[in-house]
C-alpha cells in the first residue's frame, strides 16, 4: 500500500539529520530540565517557605489585614512592570532609558526590566521590532563576514610565515607532487581554529567586562560572568541588568563601555554560535555514517531541500583521496567566501522558485551534509559542501 511504501522508503539524508538533531535537542532539554529541577527546586520551596513565614509575622505584629496587603503587593507589582521600584533607579522612558530600551529590542535580548505599558507602545514595538530585529541579524551576518575574512587573512599569513620558515628540502621533497596542499591559493583555515579564535575572543571579552561590572554594579564576579553570557548571547533572562542605578562614578564612560562590551561580545558570540553549528553538523554527519555502517537502512544522499553550488572543479581521482584528506577539516579560502556570500540571497531565490514550481534539483557532487543554507550558516557553509568530506 501507499502507506507501507513511505514507510519502507530509504529516508532523505537531510530529513534524518533533521530528524536527529530535533530528537537530541530534545533529549538535551530533558537532561537539562532534570538538572536545572534538581538545582533549584530546592532553593524555590525554601524561598517560598521563607517568604510564607515572613509575611505572617508582618501581619502579625503590625496587625494588617492579610487580603489588604496581598492587594498593595500586586499593585506594586504592576508599578515595578512600568519601572518603578523601592531603591532609587534611572528613569526608564527619558531619551537614554528608551534608547537603551530599543537597543534590547533590536539586539533580541530583550532584559524585560522595561516594557511599553501603553496600547500605542505596544503596538509600534510590533512594526518598529519587526524591522529592527531583521536589520540587525543581517548586521550580525555582515559582521560575521567580516571576521571570518579577517580571520582567514592573519591564518593564512601564518601559514605562509610557516612555508617560507620551513626547510628548504622538505619544501623540494613536496614539489615532486605538486597540488593544492603547496598551493596558497587553494589553502583553506580549518574551521576548529576559526572556533579556538573566537571562543578565546568571547572569553577574553566576557572576562573584561565581569571585571568592570563587579566593580560597578557591586556584582561578584561569577554573577558578572553569568550576566555576561545571558546578554551577550541574547538570552536576556532581566534578573541581572546592567547601567540601571540612577548614578555611577564615571557615569558617562561606563555606559559608553557598557554599550560596547554588550556588542562586542553579542557579535562574536553570535559568530561563535555560527562555528560550532558547522560542528554540530559535521557530528550528525558522523553519527549518520556510524548507523549506516552498523547495518541500518541506508540513506538517499540526494537531498531535496538543498541548493548546490555548482563546483569550479572536480578533483582527479589520483588526488581526490589526499584533498579529501586535508579538506576534511578546513573551511574556505577568502575568495571563495566572499564569492559565497554574495550569492546566498540568488541561492535563496532560486531554492524558493523550484520549490514554487516543484522542478527537478540536481545534485552536484558528493554530498557530505554541507547544503547551501540561508543566513548565517550560507555564509561559511555553501562552500564547505564542496570542500569537505564526511567523518
Amino acid at each position: 500500500t501507499l502507506l507501507k511504501g513511505f514507510v519502507w522508503s530509504p529516508m532523505n539524508e537531510d530529513n534524518a539529520r533533521f530528524c536527529l538533531l530535533a530528537a537530541l535537542i530534545f533529549l538535551y532539554m530533558l537532561c537539562g530540565a532534570a538538572i536545572f529541577s534538581a538545582l533549584e527546586h530546592p532553593f524555590e520551596l525554601r524561598a517560598r517557605s521563607l517568604w510564607k513565614e515572613q509575611l505572617e509575622n508582618f501581619t502579625r505584629r503590625y496587625r494588617v489585614n492579610l487580603g489588604a496587603l496581598h492587594t498593595l503587593l500586586r499593585q506594586y507589582e504592576e508599578a515595578n512592570g512600568a519601572g518603578i521600584r523601592v531603591g532609587t533607579l534611572r528613569p526608564r522612558w527619558d531619551f537614554s532609558g528608551a534608547f537603551y530600551f530599543v537597543g534590547t529590542v533590536v539586539s533580541t535580548i530583550g532584559f524585560g526590566m522595561t516594557t511599553p505599558a501603553t496600547i500605542a507602545g505596544k503596538i509600534f514595538l510590533i512594526f518598529y521590532g519587526l524591522i529592527g530585529c531583521a536589520a540587525t541579524i543581517l548586521f550580525f551576518n555582515l559582521f560575521l563576514e567580516r571576521i571570518i575574512t579577517m580571520l582567514a587573512y592573519i591564518m593564512r599569513w601564518c601559514h605562509e610565515r610557516r612555508l617560507k620558515c620551513g626547510a628548504l628540502g622538505a619544501m623540494s621533497s613536496r614539489e615532486e607532487s605538486p597540488g593544492e596542499e603547496d598551493s596558497l591559493e587553494g589553502w583553506k583555515p580549518s574551521v576548529y581554529y576559526v572556533m579556538l579564535i573566537l571562543g578565546v575572543a568571547s572569553v577574553v571579552i566576557a572576562c573584561s567586562a565581569s571585571t568592570l561590572y563587579s566593580s560597578m554594579e557591586d556584582w561578584s564576579y561569577l554573577d558578572s560572568l553569568y550576566f555576561c553570557f545571558v546578554a551577550f548571547s541574547t538570552i536576556g533572562f532581566g534578573d541581572l541588568v546592567s547601567s540601571q542605578r540612577e548614578h555611577y562614578e564615571s557615569q558617562g564612560a561606563y555606559r559608553l563601555g557598557n554599550c560596547l562590551f554588550i556588542l562586542m561580545g553579542v557579535c562574536c558570540i553570535y559568530s561563535l554560535f555560527n562555528v560550532i553549528s558547522i560542528v554540530i553538523k559535521q557530528t550528525l554527519n558522523w553519527i549518520l555514517g556510524k548507523l549506516v555502517c552498523s547495518g541500518h537502512r541506508p540513506l538517499r544522499s540526494c537531498p531535496r531541500n538543498a541548493v548546490q553550488p555548482v563546483p569550479s572543479q572536480r578533483p582527479t581521482a589520483g588526488a581526490a583521496a589526499e584533498v579529501g584528506r586535508r579538506l576534511s577539516e578546513e573551511m574556505i579560502s577568502v575568495n571563495e567566501f566572499t564569492v559565497s556570500n554574495k550569492v546566498s540571497l540568488a541561492l535563496l531565490q532560486k531554492q524558493l522558485s523550484e520549490t514554487a514550481h516543484q522542478g527537478p534539483r540536481q545534485s552536484y557532487g558528493h554530498q557530505n551534509g554541507f547544503s547551501g543554507g540561508v543566513g548565517a550558516l550560507a555564509i561559511m557553509n555553501n562552500r564547505l559542501q564542496e570542500t569537505s568530506v564526511d567523518r
